[in-house]
């Protein structure tokens, strides 16, 4: 029962979700696309309680190349991560 991984319910950081060893569904890989895609502002519509927090909490550790917290995850096997060095957050 020591294999089964708690669910982050209520927690949107992160960090804690990954240093915990809690829950990720890995998406990645729709990050990556994202950081590195050249598009105007981009607009973030889901209802409440569906993890944009978590998501652009997720995506500023990629931006911030805080590449320890995706071992393990799709992202990590990527040499550039962002694909955009240098790409700031806003």
């Amino acid at each position: 029962m020591s294999d089964i991984m708690k669910l982050p319910v209520g927690i949107d950081d992160f960090k804690i979700i990954r240093r915990e060893n809690l829950f990720y569904a890995d998406k990645t890989e729709l990050l990556h696309q994202l950081a590195g895609n050249d598009i105007t502002p981009f607009f973030l519509s889901r209802p409440r309680r569906f993890g944009k927090s978590l998501m652009l909490n997720a995506l500023k550790a990629i931006l911030r190349g805080q590449r320890e917290l995706f071992k393990g995850l799709w992202i990590d096997s990527r040499p550039d991560m962002t694909g955009r060095p240098g790409r700031s957050f806003i």
